[in-house]
């Protein structure tokens, strides 16, 4: 069966429409927002009758135009259309009150990663918030989490939400946006009228392990490219907290970490000898590379690839988040002095006088996992396992496929 997103739903059931007859649309959306024939949402929603009155751009905004991270986005007029495009990602953060008179239902159609850490999650909750403040209605149109179900990684402390961390999830926390929308407002207790365009056809677990084999990837941010990321993200985000380079300025971002004065061959060996079960699932391969911009711009860079695609992926056994804190753990192992992670002087999504890898992880547990020398891969097992266990409790009734 062909999967068909929640958009494709949208525009082929009537019934589904009938709902936004006489009703101010807003859309929230970036470049990956695509019908099945990649006509983009905006355009199909016009065509199909419906009043958009406005749109929202999360983080690198509607045209996804922003290469770099943590680059603001203005508000402009949409020129075909002529609607207002308000940014959630420039003056603002959350929608204002304004910008919220501007429609009566908003329609929610990005492409997700699956991890804690990708903002749209974040701006998802802020809409949410927003639309029980001000009376309005969610629909979010569902499309595939491209890591599919597995979960991974320690959950977000109390005191650490952010930006990169709403609430206290798992760093890969095995959701699509619908049902993150349906945690969102159980745990906070939000009084907002919400709906959810389910999938029809998405098996999390069939062929692509999440992706439907028979859709394209477009990519949802710059530095998102294709699957292979998407499935390593939960692990090397991390990278973006150390001073290591995470392959920004190449054409494998986020698939790769690595830096002038590091030896990857050895830094893989060791990842083999101290712990070879997290390795499961992948591959890793030593690489040379250059970034043109961003960390290391114009040196040469010694690092690692991981390769979570055939032949060697294994969906179950593939953790993207062990892997790249085995990464850190080695490096730390074979150069104790090396000076891994990026200072308080980093502000790092808008935080202050906190370490970035604190901030990406939802705490200080990582980081002092990796810098204590007696600690084994066991001891960071005995703080994650529960907390994915716990995880996978919690949202379990919540799960629409």
């Amino acid at each position: 069966m062909t999967v068909q997103f929640g958009i494709d739903r949208l525009l082929a059931e009537p019934d589904l429409r009938k709902s936004l007859e006489g009703q101010r649309v807003a859309l929230l959306a970036h470049p990956a927002s695509l019908t099945a024939d990649l006509t983009h949402s905006l355009d199909a929603l016009v065509a199909a009758g419906i009043d958009v009155t406005a749109v929202f751009g999360p983080q690198h905004g509607v045209r996804g135009d922003l290469q770099d991270n943590m680059m603001e986005s203005p508000d402009f007029t949409d020129p075909v259309h002529g609607v207002p495009c308000f940014s959630l990602y420039g003056e603002v953060r959350r929608p204002t009150a304004a910008s919220m008179q501007t429609f009566d239902v908003m329609l929610v159609d990005l492409q997700d990663l699956g991890c804690r850490i990708y903002t749209y999650v974040t701006t998802l909750l802020y809409i949410l918030e927003a639309a029980a403040a001000q009376e309005k209605a969610v629909w979010v149109l569902d499309r595939p989490n491209p890591a599919g179900r597995p979960v991974e990684g320690t959950l977000l402390r109390a005191g650490w939400e952010s930006f990169v961390g709403a609430g206290p999830m798992a760093m890969r926390h095995g959701l699509t946006l619908g049902e993150m929308g349906h945690w969102f407002i159980r745990h906070f207790g939000l009084d907002v009228d919400y709906r959810v365009i389910a999938m029809e056809g998405w098996r999390p677990e069939g062929a692509g392990f999440g992706w439907p084999p028979e859709r394209v990837w477009i990519n949802p941010s710059p530095n998102a490219p294709n699957l292979n990321m998407a499935r390593a993200y939960a692990g090397t985000v991390m990278v973006e907290g150390a001073t290591l380079s995470e392959g920004r300025g190449t054409t494998r971002p986020l698939e790769i970490f690595g830096a002038p004065d590091i030896d990857a061959r050895a830094v893989i060996a060791e990842m083999h000898r101290l712990a070879p079960e997290w390795l499961a699932g992948c591959r890793l391969r030593d690489i040379w590379f250059q970034p043109t911009f961003h960390k290391h711009a114009g040196q040469l860079c010694s690092g690692v690839h991981i390769h979570a695609e055939r032949p060697w992926y294994a969906h179950a056994a593939f953790r993207p988040w062990r892997v790249q804190a085995l990464g850190f753990k080695a490096i730390r192992s074979l150069y104790p002095d090396y000076p891994i992670w990026r200072g308080t002087d980093f502000q790092y999504e808008y935080t202050d006088d906190v370490l970035a890898i604190d901030v990406i992880n939802g705490s200080p547990i990582l980081r002092e996992w990796v810098d204590d020398a007696g600690a084994a891969p066991g001891d960071l097992d005995a703080v994650a396992l529960p907390d994915e266990a716990a995880w996978r409790d919690e949202v379990a009734g919540l799960l629409l496929y």
